[in-house]
């Protein structure tokens, strides 16, 4: 699974970005879970959500951004641009993870998302991923999840090897992201998933960050897995990986 060579693209660090927009939120802000508004949480996470994806992403000019997100990046004044790309989906990973209740998985991502991706389709790529890694994490059934995502989402009316002969390189959330909870949907183990994710073709890094977002909240990440991602961090963004674990070793959620 390892070649030489391997390094974190822009969908590890991007997600890392979010991680600590969310980590810094909440050392100020408690999210509220009881009165539903959360107004001044969402309005500081969206606020440093764009603030990291720029300090962190600048820090790493060439893992591969696509062009307008780059344009965004390095403006001065930084806007949502309408766009549905997967890019909504491959960092969203956080928003699922740090959710303590199903409600609390979409809010956190339609915050993170629309400060880049306002498009509905945008949006809703990355909700789906949000509410899938919950449901992962807080013990559904793979049909529980399928069943959501094809109601509420996407339908999920293909296999892989359906698509497998005919799949093309895809940068919009629409043509990628039910594509990968697929992946993650028809795999046995955690590496069943990200093997099953690249065997795909296309973006890969982004299908395989998403299926591998998921397929961690379902299965974990072996450790021999694990430990050879981590050494493509360099000492900053590991450090940030750190402290999310110890972010996310609290555990207070109620069911979707």
């Amino acid at each position: 699974m390892f070649a030489e060579g391997c390094f974190a693209t822009d969908d590890s660090i991007m997600t890392l970005a979010v991680a600590r927009a969310i980590m810094e939120t909440e050392k100020i802000i408690k999210p509220s879970l009881s009165d539903g508004s959360n107004g001044d949480y969402h309005q500081l996470l969206s606020e440093l959500t764009v603030k990291y994806m720029q300090d962190i992403g600048r820090k790493y000019p060439d893992c591969g951004y696509g062009g307008m997100f780059r344009r965004w990046m390095f403006s001065d004044n930084p806007a949502p641009y309408q766009s549905f790309g997967n890019g909504a989906a491959m960092r969203i990973s956080p928003a699922g993870f740090a959710a303590r209740t199903g409600p609390e998985a979409i809010s956190l991502s339609e915050t993170i998302t629309s400060v880049t991706h306002d498009h509905e389709e945008g949006i809703k790529g990355a909700e789906a991923v949000s509410v899938a890694i919950y449901m992962a994490r807080r013990g559904f059934l793979k049909s529980e999840i399928r069943e959501r995502i094809s109601s509420d989402y996407y339908p999920l009316d293909f296999t892989i090897d359906q698509i497998l002969p005919t799949y093309k390189f895809n940068e919009t959330c629409q043509g990628t992201v039910p594509q990968a909870i697929e992946c993650f949907l028809e795999a046995k183990s955690f590496e069943d998933a990200i093997r099953t994710a690249i065997s795909l073709g296309g973006d890969s890094d982004t299908i395989a960050a998403i299926t591998g977002a998921i397929a961690e909240a379902y299965y974990s990440v072996p450790d021999d897995i694990r430990d050879k991602a981590l050494a493509c961090l360099d000492d900053e963004l590991r450090a940030i990986y750190d402290e999310w674990e110890e972010f996310t070793g609290k555990d207070t959620a109620n069911g979707l």
